[in-house]
């Protein structure tokens, strides 16, 4: 029987009211940036006393998040889905959340995985969260009208470029439409997250359940906003329950509601209803501070190849590694994953060392300096090799001499591959 025909997809407690007092949920807050400011958000990493999305006591690697995961299921088995919700937007912290969803597919293959996103950034990761068999997703929109859109958010972030206005709003709204097609096309279930806020949207909610009933949308969830100081909107009053109700018994002509939301954090964990948050403050600060895993603690092997029989890419030309294990004395290509965008400077070798944080190193046919250190910082030993990868892998594997594979020293042609990220000319 595979994993995926284990799990039981009823036992998600935000999607199956029926399974929030039997089953729980771990949220592991590794994406601390966001690319979009909403008018209601005020994001405080240490208010212990707030219950409520975008709020966490620390930030994780993904490795520590993997250690952080089999610790809860030591002293909570009930938890039978791992999301990630932030703090800020998993898809502004892509390579994180996709090396946090590996690690605990590979370590808890029963587990469901979640990713709840504002949907601006999420497209291009979706066929990565398929491959990895995420099976929930929930997306926050708060407005199918640009119009009213840009009154909710500030400005959003599209790689480097900030939209303000009614250009932001426009942006924002078409990649959540996009997402949510494609989300489907996946055959990922999808929930929606609309946040209400009196005087701006409060309208227009039954326009956002018809246009997502139109899109697939399995679950909507109206959200009564919760006023912020110091935010645009804290001088807001609360929605009513009054209200609310009236708006999710409109919704419901659409869409099945969501009525059991707890509002949770960003590092939540435990049953909706019995939640241990507080409880597990103690061992989310201790794996914090872990140190990077050991590589003998690491499956994997990372090879850049060109055609997948030899060791021939330099690591700034790599745009995607293919991952070897050793299983029963001999070695198998676990996948194809893809590498960070090229530019970014020396953020690329950092996000890159998230991204292979489960092998013990990559086989190259060069390397500079500044991605040299910062991967053997990282546990991820560099290895300058030509020939087979099958060699390289036994070397690895083995611990034989890595000098006899001989790497050949190839050079950036602009000489980027030191620290720019600019990749090979």
């Amino acid at each position: 029987m595979k994993n995926s025909e284990k799990r039981d997809f009823r036992s998600h407690p935000c999607f199956n009211a029926d399974a929030k007092g039997k089953f729980g949920r771990v949220h592991l807050p590794v994406a601390p940036k966001c690319n979009i400011k909403c008018n209601f958000c005020d994001r405080k990493y240490d208010c212990v006393n707030e219950s409520r999305p975008g709020v966490t006591s620390t930030v994780l690697s993904p490795e520590q998040a993997g250690v952080y995961m089999q610790r809860v299921l030591e002293k909570e088995p009930r938890i039978s889905v791992a999301g990630i919700a932030g703090p800020g937007d998993p898809f502004a912290n892509g390579p994180e959340t996709i090396a946090t969803m590996r690690t605990i597919r590979k370590n808890h293959p029963e587990t469901l995985l979640c990713v709840s996103s504002n949907g601006m950034a999420i497209g291009p990761y979706i066929e990565a969260l398929a491959e990895i068999e995420v099976s929930h997703v929930t997306i926050t929109v708060c407005a199918v009208d640009p119009e009213i859109g840009q009154k909710i958010y500030s400005w959003v972030q599209d790689g480097k470029v900030i939209y303000h206005g009614l250009q932001a709003a426009e942006i924002l709204l078409s990649r959540q439409l996009a997402a949510i097609k494609k989300l489907k096309a996946h055959d990922i279930t999808v929930k929606v997250n609309c946040i209400v806020v009196p005087g701006i949207n409060d309208h227009h909610i039954e326009d956002v359940a018809r246009t997502m009933k139109e899109l697939g949308v399995d679950l909507l969830n109206c959200m009564a906003m919760f006023p912020n100081v110091n935010t645009p909107f804290g001088h807001l009053a609360q929605p009513d329950k009054e209200l609310m109700e009236r708006l999710r018994a409109k919704a419901e002509e659409y869409l099945p509601q969501m009525r059991h939301c707890t509002r949770c954090r960003a590092d939540a964990v435990g049953l909706l209803d019995d939640d241990r948050t507080e409880e597990f403050r103690s061992c989310l600060t201790a794996c914090s501070s872990l140190k990077p895993m050991p590589a003998e603690m690491r499956p994997y092997v990372a090879v850049a190849t060109e055609e997948g029989i030899l060791i021939n890419q330099h690591l700034g030309e790599a745009r995607t590694f293919q991952i070897w294990e050793q299983l029963d004395g001999s070695y198998h290509k676990v996948e194809d994953r893809s590498g960070p965008g090229v530019g970014g400077g020396i953020k690329r070798w950092h996000q890159l060392a998230k991204i292979l944080g489960d092998c013990r190193a990559v086989l190259i046919s060069g390397i500079g300096a500044t991605p040299l250190e910062i991967l053997s910082k990282s546990g991820i030993k560099p290895i300058e090799a030509a020939g087979f990868i099958e060699e390289g892998l036994q070397a690895v594997y083995e611990n034989r001499k890595t000098s006899s594979l001989k790497g050949r020293k190839v050079s950036c042609a602009d000489g980027s591959c030191s620290g720019s990220g600019g990749g090979c000319g």
